[in-house]
């Protein structure tokens, strides 16, 4: 019996132990994610109540012959390989959305190279990659990111440039850091990997809330709680 007691004891002290150390390591990597998770929570619920005043900035610039004389090759090259896929449509059968798909494709692209390479210079934004929207008199590449919105477009004719910065404020930056918008792969990945952690957290939580429980009754009425109070909430007042 006093050998049975002793097992029990050490596998007791061995959960304990691991289960402690998974949870404050856990905890230690959730910490800050978790303060700013219940912050921007809060003003997420409240975003009708906390006004945010744009901040607009315009600049205009005018892109050097170079650039603009490799947009328009790019242009014509785009426009001769819509034309062909448009003659190659029409003979397979005339399907008219069918060609309209294929314009639709041609018209983003990513940014060309030059004009990618100059937008760094003269505004100092990283267009590399982004995806470029083409119209017949000009080239337009949105430049979304948290916390606001940018946009820069190039006359095809003239080679006119103009970009346009709109800031909203701390709170909004937060916002949208927390629902991971215009964020980018780094941040969505570190997102992925903050959620594992919470995971963590709570089951390792659960485990030892479960193996100190005897000595705190009221432990699983509070976790009943924590379940059935969402649950009505969300029967009685969410339709």
């Amino acid at each position: 019996m006093e050998s049975h007691m002793g097992a029990a004891q050490q596998r007791r002290a061995f959960w304990l132990k691991h289960l402690h150390q998974w949870h404050w390591i856990s905890s230690a990597l959730c910490l800050i994610g978790m303060l700013l998770f219940a912050v921007t929570g809060f003003t997420l619920n409240h975003a009708g109540q906390i006004e945010a005043e744009p901040k607009v900035v315009v600049r205009n610039a005018e892109a050097p012959g170079p650039v603009l004389a490799a947009l328009q090759a790019r242009k014509a090259a785009l426009e001769g390989d819509t034309g062909d896929r448009s003659d190659r449509s029409g003979n397979n059968g005339g399907n008219r959305d069918g060609n309209r798909g294929n314009n639709a494709a041609q018209d983003k692209t990513p940014v060309p190279a030059e004009l990618a390479d100059w937008l760094q210079r003269e505004f100092d934004i990283d267009a590399h990659g982004r995806e470029a929207e083409w119209s017949p008199d000009e080239i337009y590449v949105p430049l979304p990111r948290p916390g606001g919105d940018a946009w820069v477009s190039v006359a095809l004719d003239s080679g006119e440039a103009q970009y346009e910065l709109t800031t909203r404020g701390w709170i909004s930056y937060l916002n949208d850091l927390h629902k991971g918008r215009n964020t980018g792969g780094a941040w969505s990945l570190f997102l992925d990997l903050f959620a594992f952690a919470c995971l963590v957290f709570c089951v390792t939580g659960l485990f030892l809330l479960k193996l100190h429980a005897g000595a705190r009754v009221a432990t699983w009425p509070l976790v009943g709680l924590g379940l059935v109070a969402p649950l009505l909430l969300a029967i009685l007042f969410i339709h």
